[in-house]
């Protein structure tokens, strides 16, 4: 058995001099070890400290200098528009949705719930294949679930709980 040669660092950023790529959606470039493939078929181990995000434009670099450059790969996503891009934008982020945010639209990952959503407020979908990248997280992180800190709901009875959203983490926001 080969050896593979090894990533243990991300140059952030920094693709120049890449010898080769990959093209990874959104989620493969959520990571922390995991065997690649490049564009040309070069394998490789990325072996990371911790769970990383990775950028468009980033670079996997190898143990021995060599540079891997990070593409967005295109993806199955779904096109938002409409007259009132604002509130539909407002809604994704309340749902903690990853979302691409641009003058004119928004691209966000198929979801049936919340396309239903949207429509029911008057959006505009189209679904589009094209590279995913969003926003990042309000707290510095480059995912918008990067965070940490309790939830809780109060409701009219004057209760409150805790919950997760599905996405493997607990925060807390009030909804007021």
């Amino acid at each position: 058995m080969t050896a593979l040669p090894l990533c243990q660092s991300i140059q952030a950023g920094d693709s120049t001099d890449a010898i080769d790529y990959c093209k990874l959606t959104y989620e493969d470039r959520f990571l922390r070890r995991k065997v690649l493939k490049t564009a040309s078929g070069l394998e490789f181990l990325v072996d990371l400290e911790g769970a990383t995000h990775l950028n468009d434009g980033d670079a996997f670099q190898l143990e021995d200098g060599r540079k891997i450059a990070i593409t967005a790969a295109p993806e199955e996503l779904i096109e938002v528009t409409g007259a009132d891009l604002l509130r539909f934008a407002w809604h994704v982020g309340n749902r903690h949705t990853p979302c691409q945010v641009e003058t004119a639209r928004l691209l966000i990952a198929r979801d049936h719930v919340i396309e239903a959503m949207l429509r029911q407020l008057g959006a505009v979908l189209t679904k589009v294949n094209e590279p995913f990248l969003p926003e990042g997280g309000a707290y510095g992180h480059g995912r918008t679930f990067g965070h940490d800190h309790g939830h809780s709901h109060a409701h009219e009875a004057g209760h409150s709980h805790s919950h997760d959203h599905g996405h493997k983490h607990d925060h807390a926001h009030s909804h007021d």
